[in-house]
């Protein structure tokens, strides 16, 4: 049946039956793209959200300021007390811990390019005075014994070639009783070798262990355990959410990187995501040194 026209602006508006018609035939195509729980817009980014979100890349930015943020309510560092951040990325977790917690924070990244643009983000930064970024190997740290009150490492472990060592490393700068919350991935099931590959090569990282493995090595470097948390839905949401942005933003991608690299990374992604979707789990650990005897 054909539409009928809207009088006045030339326009075509649809029958009832036409708008039944379309969910009779594309309503469960509907339920794989907008979802099954109901037919209507959900909430990804609150209602009263001050700067509102409207593209994926945005919410996935969101979405780290929501991680970053619940991460500083679980560590809780004292104001004026010294925080080592061991993997800190671009900086803008360290900043917003600093900000949101009186301390100060010292960062560390193996990454120049990284550290360029922590520079950046500390210049005219509220808490840019509290907060110093260095070049910096987490499993060689140069700090002296019991130099931190605490510290936390986000997502850095996974790349990691001694994780053991890290952690001895992270219990050394420490000062007794002092807390240190890490993220990590583990390993779920048996993937293929294709899937592991690509996980690890997309990520430069060695192969995920199980997380009984990484339990022993925590207990082994001296830390006592406080909480565990699992985030794996998380983690999967992100893969997902990563493969869907690298499908359609691939041209812009080409023109700044090279056909080259994306041509070795174009058969990774599939594999990449069943590894993820099938096989990965992502936890926080919050441990803590022993006091002094």
């Amino acid at each position: 049946m054909a539409a009928n026209e809207h009088p006045g602006n030339g326009t075509s508006t649809p029958t009832p039956e036409e708008v039944g018609a379309m969910y009779d035939q594309f309503g469960d195509l509907l339920a794989m793209t907008l979802g099954s729980a109901a037919v209507h817009i959900g909430m990804l980014v609150p209602h009263d959200a001050r700067t509102p979100v409207t593209s994926l890349v945005g919410l996935a930015d969101l979405a780290q300021d929501r991680q970053t943020d619940f991460l500083v309510d679980t560590l809780r560092p004292e104001p004026g007390s010294h925080v080592l951040d061991i993997g800190c990325g671009t900086g803008g977790p360290a900043l917003r811990l600093a900000e949101r917690t009186g301390s100060r924070v010292t960062g560390i990244t193996v990454s120049k390019t990284q550290l360029a643009r922590c520079e950046e983000r500390r210049d005219g930064h509220a808490a840019g005075e509290r907060v110093d970024f260095a070049y910096g190997n987490a499993m060689e740290l140069g700090h002296p014994d019991a130099t931190f009150d605490a510290a936390w490492s986000i997502d850095c472990l996974p790349h990691l070639s001694d994780r053991p060592r890290a952690l001895r490393e992270a219990l050394r700068v420490l000062k007794p009783g002092g807390h240190l919350l890490f993220t990590e991935f583990t390993l779920r099931g048996t993937p293929s070798e294709e899937e592991s590959a690509a996980y690890t090569k997309l990520w430069t990282c060695p192969p995920l262990r199980p997380f009984s493995t990484l339990v022993a090595e925590v207990e082994e470097a001296g830390f006592r355990a406080v909480r565990t948390q699992d985030m794996s839905a998380n983690a999967v949401l992100c893969s997902e959410l990563m493969a869907v942005l690298y499908a359609d933003r691939r041209t812009e991608m080409a023109e700044r990187f090279g056909k080259e690299a994306l041509a070795a990374t174009d058969p990774l992604m599939a594999p990449y995501r069943t590894f993820c979707r099938d096989h990965l789990n992502y936890y926080l650990v919050l441990v803590r040194k022993p006091d002094a005897a």
